[in-house]
């Protein structure tokens, strides 16, 4: 993706979060960024277009995450807290409290979305569950196909703003608990021992 366009999908993103996608439109967007519209229009075609690339950038910024660390020879809870963090860094580029406000009316862009996060998330969890149990950080016994399917349907339900109206509760708090929950469920005495230690200096939002 164009730096140019990261850039200023990145304020996009900012201002829908802290008003609310419904006040974002070109014309808004030309006006409240400064942007000509002319340059503007060379990356974004259409409303749509607009809705497809915002949505692109929440993924991205994500994937950008296992993309800067060096992850391989990494603690697996190390690995979780490092990301959660790095969720909670970024709140603005990757939170889906956007792309919730996107789901009624694109719902076709929406549902593509939705299931290439989650899919990059179950791989990704997978990877985790067996790193950790590979180094008796996580218990041996695990079905790792049924505890990745498990987290994901608890992110699901974190985005269900029905059980979890997002002016009660944020979703940087949400997957804090989740996390938090879902160390201490796959977690050897080791592994808890070792989560309790670091977790207690931990600085989420740094």
């Amino acid at each position: 993706m164009n730096e140019r366009l990261r850039f200023i999908l990145s304020d996009i993103r900012k201002i829908a979060v802290e008003e609310g996608v419904e006040n974002i439109s070109l014309k808004s967007i030309s006006n409240r960024l400064s942007i000509n519209s002319e340059e503007l229009m060379i990356y974004i075609k259409d409303e749509k277009d607009l809705v497809s690339k915002v949505l692109e950038f929440e993924r991205n910024s994500f994937i950008a995450i296992f993309d800067e660390y060096n992850f391989d020879e990494m603690n697996a809870i190390d690995i979780l807290m490092i990301v959660s963090h790095e969720i909670a860094s970024r709140y603005y580029d990757v939170t889906p409290a956007v792309s919730r406000s996107l789901k009624q009316r694109f719902a076709d862009i929406y549902q593509d979305h939705f299931q290439k996060r989650l899919d990059f998330i179950f791989e990704k969890i997978k990877i985790n569950l067996q790193k950790g149990i590979k180094q008796n950080m996580y218990r041996q016994d695990l079905s790792i196909e049924l505890v990745a399917r498990l987290y994901l349907s608890r992110l699901i339900d974190i985005h269900n703003e029905t059980i979890f109206p997002p002016n009660q509760f944020s979703f940087a708090v949400l997957f804090e608990v989740m996390f938090d929950n879902f160390v201490r469920s796959v977690a050897t005495i080791e592994g808890l021992n070792y989560y309790e230690t670091k977790v207690k200096n931990f600085d989420w939002q740094k």
